[in-house]
């Protein structure tokens, strides 16, 4: 199983990519996102591939980044998404954004991808509401310090109160989702013992 792709970009189409590695060509299919941050051709380049295997095809598919990759699996878990809807969602949202949809619920996010309805993106946010790829527990203090209100002075206390509260035995994603309620509550530059004190609230209810 082929789990890396490293060379020289040989060539690119509508959604794939081919990189030339010590002279043979390996075609890997790539969400837009993914096609849009590709080097030059003739650059090296490497690729985070997941190989799918069928009884008449072995397909490739390359990612930038670890992240990328692991949402297009976890995405994959849920009836109804098979590459094609996974590749969309990620041409559509970055693995922070998709991150934050799921974590807050944020149906009209997903749906804006192409082929996710209305049910679908319900079924995404119930049934992915507590996966996340490997070791990305920082990731939902991502998304609290990327929610609306939120700035670079912000920032330091959101991640300080979500680790807090993860200190205090809740799991990052209940407290995450809590640290962000309390900050459309709290304006854009709260202290951080006012977002713990929110977040506690937010929590109890």
């Amino acid at each position: 199983m082929i789990g890396k792709l490293s060379g020289l970009l040989d060539e690119t189409g509508d959604d794939w990519a081919m990189i030339d590695c010590g002279g043979v060509g390996y075609v890997a299919t790539c969400s837009a996102r993914t096609l849009r941050r590709l080097p030059g051709r003739g650059e090296a380049v490497a690729l985070v591939v997941e190989t799918q295997m069928r009884e008449d095809s072995i397909r490739l598919f390359g990612f930038l980044d670890k992240a990328e990759r692991d949402w297009f699996r976890i995405l994959q878990t849920v009836q109804g998404v098979g590459a094609k809807v996974a590749l969309a969602i990620l041409d559509t949202l970055s693995p922070a954004e998709i991150t934050r949809a799921v974590t807050l619920g944020d149906k009209a996010a997903l749906g804006r991808a192409s082929g996710v309805g209305p049910k679908l993106a319900l079924r995404l946010v119930t049934e992915l509401k507590d996966k996340t790829p490997a070791g990305d527990g920082g990731g939902f203090i991502a998304v609290a310090a990327a929610a609306p209100g939120a700035t670079k002075m912000a920032a330091g206390p959101l991640a300080e109160a979500v680790s807090a509260l993860v200190n205090l035995g809740y799991k990052p994603v209940e407290a995450s989702v809590a640290v962000t309620a309390a900050l459309s509550k709290l304006g854009p530059e709260p202290e951080v013992a006012a977002l713990i004190r929110g977040g506690l609230k937010e929590l109890a209810r």
